[in-house]
């Protein structure tokens, strides 16, 4: 990737050319990339200790976790670079939904028993499961963009694991088996991020500028 470092209001920036014209990486978009592969590791590292704990300890504490995943997640939602707006902000609307599911679990069923309730009742997948719906259209975008093989993993256990879950063709132990795979390899993606090109992660900011003039002309 060809590009000039410029400086731009005291800022160190970057010139690139993009396929509607020169555009410009700055500090603050550099940092919003540290922002986001900070987010994705937290969040992996609370789902696979989570579910290691569970798997390890039980599920009377591994419920404890969720508040980082929630938490990280949104944030990593935040600061992801998507082209298409409406696909961002339907990730987004999925993360809501589904944390808003969980805290009602939390409210309605007591915390110690929160996992082992979803575990023997299939239909609360349905609370849970635009989060992860979510935090699968995330490992898509990382898979279209960069083809990394964990991305793969993510984008294809997760709903096969719920889903499967919720229909009753899968049992249990197969589907905390596939879901555990789910989560260690989400926090491989989220590992291997760090050492990457900033660059990468925020893409061609021509196709930003020029989808928006575009959603501009429409509008007017």
């Amino acid at each position: 990737m060809n590009y000039l470092i410029t400086t731009m209001e005291n800022n160190l920036t970057l010139e690139f050319d993009g396929v509607y014209g020169k555009y410009h990486i700055t500090d603050e978009d550099q940092i919003e990339v540290k922002k986001y592969r900070i987010s994705l590791l937290i969040c992996g590292l609370s789902f696979s200790t989570g579910i290691i704990q569970w798997i390890v300890l039980g599920g009377s504490y591994a419920w404890i976790w969720l508040l980082p995943m929630i938490i990280s997640l949104g944030f990593a939602l935040k600061w992801i670079h998507i082209y298409i707006s409406l696909l961002h902000k339907t990730l987004q609307v999925l993360w809501a939904i589904g944390s808003i599911g969980i805290l009602i679990l939390l409210l309605k069923v007591s915390s110690q028993e929160l996992l082992y309730k979803i575990s023997s009742n299939p239909k609360l997948t349905l609370l849970i499961g635009p989060y992860f719906a979510a935090m699968t259209g995330l490992g898509f975008k990382e898979f279209f963009c960069f083809q990394r093989i964990e991305a793969i993993g993510v984008t294809l256990l997760l709903p096969i694991s719920l889903g499967g879950h919720f229909l009753g063709i899968l049992n249990n132990e197969t589907v905390m088996i596939l879901i555990l795979l789910s989560s260690l390899l989400f926090l491989i993606l989220a590992l291997r991020k760090f050492g990457m090109d900033p660059a990468s992660d925020i893409g061609d900011k021509s196709v930003f500028e020029y989808l928006k003039r575009q959603q501009s002309v429409e509008s007017v």
